[in-house]
């Protein structure tokens, strides 16, 4: 049945496609990149299609190579981890996490004392870098948490938390804003796209007129450097209900009018199909669950990913 198959060849192209390099190809495989290109070649014969298009200095996948990278790579990924899988159990594994350095800060290093009590052979590495993560070509990457609005079909993930925003401050900032403006703290996203007009959208559905008076206003570059400033009593903040809710739980911050909230994106987690079975990642995924359901603030799916609120 399978007997026909060009494994080398396919093997070659996986490498190349993840690396988008034939070079780089060459360094995985050991081999050399007129190997690399000669398989390549005889896979694009055998099929009767042109799988790259070969641009100066770097190459690109066309439809159909694109199409061909997707399942192939699913597939020697379900193969090297049923392999992993009969190989006797190592003292330790690693898990390497992609996400926001907000996030991580806020909400996933404050709790991950209890996935390491749990799984104490697992060693967790996170990456904090604001470049999103092709999964698909990036297999050094186990599973990534994410918070946008886009869809990410060829994903598999549980979709973590429905996110409002709402104001918060110190309880002394809190009680001043009764009777006078405050300053407003707020962050500059990366995402132009994700709560641009944030202060402008609580304060048209609160009824108050801040911004007509031209408040002080602070802008930071990430969250937790805003909570911070929150915390520390220069003015009231601009939050996500899920980073601010370990402050809030504690007494450093409280809300302000906390009956309005503006609706934010979501926070997912998602990692390549066939990935989530993979013994680390299937118990990150259980932990996450866990912590979700404790604190209250998750509706939660698993599925290939096709979630309400998208991350």
């Amino acid at each position: 049945m399978f007997a026909s198959l060009p494994l080398t060849a396919l093997r070659a192209f996986e490498s190349a496609s993840r690396l988008l390099s034939f070079k780089a190809a060459a360094e995985e495989l050991s081999v050399t990149p007129t190997a690399v290109s000669h398989q390549i070649r005889s896979l694009e014969t055998w099929l009767g299609v042109q799988l790259f298009e070969r641009l100066p200095r770097q190459v690109r996948l066309t439809e159909g190579g694109e199409r061909l990278f997707h399942s192939l790579h699913g597939a020697f990924l379900e193969v090297a981890q049923s392999v992993d899988t009969l190989r006797p159990q190592r003292s330790g594994t690693s898990l390497t996490i992609s996400t926001t350095a907000a996030f991580a800060a806020l909400w996933l290093v404050p709790r991950l004392g209890r996935f390491y009590a749990r799984h104490p052979n697992i060693s967790l590495r996170l990456d904090t870098h604001c470049e999103v993560i092709d999964l698909h070509q990036d297999a050094s990457v186990d599973l990534v948490v994410r918070y946008s609005l886009d869809d990410y079909p060829n994903l598999y993930g549980q979709c973590l938390f429905d996110e409002t925003f709402g104001v918060y401050g110190s309880p002394e900032q809190v009680s001043l804003a009764a009777t006078r403006v405050p300053t407003l703290i707020s962050v500059r996203w990366h995402n132009s796209k994700l709560y641009a007009h944030g202060w402008e959208a609580w304060c048209a559905q609160s009824g108050e007129t801040w911004l007509s008076a031209r408040p002080a206003m602070r802008e930071y570059d990430e969250e937790h450097y805003a909570l911070q400033a929150a915390i520390a009593g220069q003015g009231l903040v601009l939050a996500s209900n899920i980073l601010v809710s370990d402050n809030v739980a504690s007494g450093l911050l409280v809300p302000y009018r906390g009956d309005v909230q503006v609706d934010g994106a979501g926070y997912s987690a998602l990692c390549v199909p066939g990935r989530e079975r993979h013994p680390p990642v299937r118990a990150f995924f259980a932990w996450l669950q866990e912590e979700t359901s404790i604190s209250g603030q998750v509706a939660l799916t698993t599925s290939t990913f096709r979630p309400r609120h998208i991350t």
